[in-house]
């Protein structure tokens, strides 16, 4: 008996080590993690439950046969993130460069199948150098497995993918279906062909840094929310974005203790929107003075910048926020932030995470790179996310609400269930300024007639009660009441039920 523990606990240590101390000194002296501490971090200490520590790869071709580390390349199993049950797997870069194999997808699958039968998130932790070409189209196939039940766990189970190594090819497919994507700045990169491709195909001369890197893809293609100084800090992060979301379509949102008063008041928004209307604000001092204890997880923070998606809680409870950001394009809708949103709001409706609105749009941003790039098509995603979405939404009208971009923004014709505005709410088809031009044409010459009929306009106009004689705003609030009432609102609609007709899926225009 004695001797079989004894060889058990060899095989574990040679598990333990990967591809050997050698080749997680050379992990180490790139400036990131091994496989094993990477999920030491994200679970809570002692939680971590391994599967399939002693599987082996089964490949026979060009002499791979002689090697046959055990667990092929990635770490798979379960533990806990706060004491919230996660399903994690770890590639181990040590391992073939953590190249993709047959057993290796099967050990993968093998955990997003728990996760969906037991509903709770994966955590994907990314580090590896692609398909394993020894193995040919069996690795391939490994792949389409794992795509497979990223499309079956969409909008069932949190799926959170952290990159933290090299991510080619078809190792790129996986984490961009996932609900959230971390970098590590300077060491992980994402492309589907690498810049000695591109070099040779395009003669294009590019860096994998500036092709596929952290900052490339939280500032340019939005493909990763979020970028990060190293390992630990990133995965520091992962843990707390967790704690912002429920373990899956069935279960409430998460709550947690809190201790900022629900009816606190902030005398400080009563000044927030300066006098001049096209003067910027910072929208996230509302988002922070909202928020219980101030704290706003920001989702994509350096993509479109004039529009704000991201996680609050209100007497506890998670709450998504979408805002309009004035100090950026004046807040202006565009084809960038319009899809930034509307992702942001589906997730939110997937996971029933309601919904809070804030809203300061002078409009669509004009122009023809925006016509050409399609604003039409893309602003009515976000338009459609709205008018789908059955979660509590709660809107609260700052200051310009113009046009469609009004309709879009959560308005009461999108099923909006509480609709707020602030005094100096303008909410109007088009500014004064343009309003008038267009409808006294015939005084454009007169600088003084103009000016009065501007003047006229937004008195008329330029204000909230238009829109609430209407009930299309339930509430003109007074400013340092919002977190107030916004609170009171989401607790007024927990119980909410409703449904959309049924049918197999909708067909966003994407």
């Amino acid at each position: 008996m004695n001797d079989i523990l004894a060889e058990l606990e060899t095989r574990r240590a040679a598990a333990r080590l990967g591809g050997g101390q050698a080749r997680i000194d050379a992990q180490h002296a790139r400036g990131k993690l091994t496989a094993r501490e990477r999920i030491e971090l994200l679970l809570d200490e002692g939680s971590f439950e391994e599967f399939d520590m002693f599987v082996t790869h089964r490949g026979t071709e060009f002499g791979i046969d002689a090697d046959r580390p055990a667990g092929d390349g990635v770490v798979t199993g379960w533990g806990t993130v706060n004491g919230r049950l996660t399903y994690v797997f770890s590639q181990d870069f040590t391992v073939f460069g953590g190249s993709l194999s047959e057993t290796h997808a099967q050990k993968i699958c093998k955990i997003m199948d728990m996760a969906l039968r037991n509903g709770a998130p994966v955590v994907g932790i990314n580090d590896s150098g692609g398909a394993r070409i020894q193995e040919g189209v069996s690795s391939l196939a490994g792949y389409a497995e794992v795509f497979q039940r990223n499309v079956l766990a969409s909008g069932v189970i949190p799926q959170i993918s952290l990159v933290m190594g090299p991510c080619a090819g078809g190792a790129v497919y996986s984490p961009a279906m996932t609900d959230f994507i971390l970098m590590v700045k300077d060491t992980s990169y994402m492309f589907v062909t690498g810049p000695e491709v591109v070099r040779t195909v395009t003669n294009e001369v590019v860096t994998a840094e500036e092709l596929g890197g952290a900052l490339t893809h939280t500032r340019k293609s939005s493909v990763a929310d979020a970028a990060f100084e190293n390992d630990v800090e990133a995965i520091a992060e992962a843990r707390r974005l967790l704690d912002f979301l429920p373990l899956s379509n069935r279960t409430p949102v998460p709550t947690r203790p809190f201790f900022d008063d629900p009816a606190r008041v902030e005398t400080s928004l009563d000044t927030l929107i300066p006098e001049n209307a096209n003067t910027p604000y910072d929208m996230r001092e509302l988002v922070a003075k909202v928020a219980d204890e101030g704290d706003f997880y920001e989702i994509q923070a350096e993509f479109a910048k004039n529009i704000l998606t991201g996680f609050i809680r209100l007497e506890g409870s998670t709450v998504g926020v979408v805002a309009n950001q004035p100090t950026v394009l004046a807040g202006c809708l565009d084809i960038d932030a319009s899809r930034k949103a509307a992702r942001f709001v589906r997730f939110c409706d997937a996971f029933s995470i309601p919904i809070l609105t804030l809203v300061d749009v002078p409009g669509f941003l004009p122009g023809v790179t925006q016509e050409y790039g399609g604003i039409i098509k893309h602003g009515a995603k976000l338009l459609f996310a709205y008018a789908e979405a059955t979660v509590p939404k709660v809107t609260v009208i700052t200051r310009k609400a113009y046009g469609g971009a009004y309709d879009v923004m959560a308005s009461k014709h999108l099923r909006g269930d509480v609709n707020y505005a602030w005094p100096t709410a303008e909410i109007a088809v088009m500014g004064a300024k343009g309003a008038v031009e267009i409808l006294y044409r015939a005084e454009r010459g007169d600088a003084d007639a103009l000016a009065q009929r501007t003047r006229d306009y937004e008195d008329r106009f330029a204000n909230p009660f238009v829109a609430a004689e209407r009930g299309f705003i339930d509430e003109v609030i007074q400013p340092r009441s919002t977190r107030r009432r916004v609170a009171r609102a989401f607790a007024m609609l927990r119980g909410k039920q409703l449904q959309n007709p049924w049918k197999k899926h909708d067909n966003i225009p994407l």
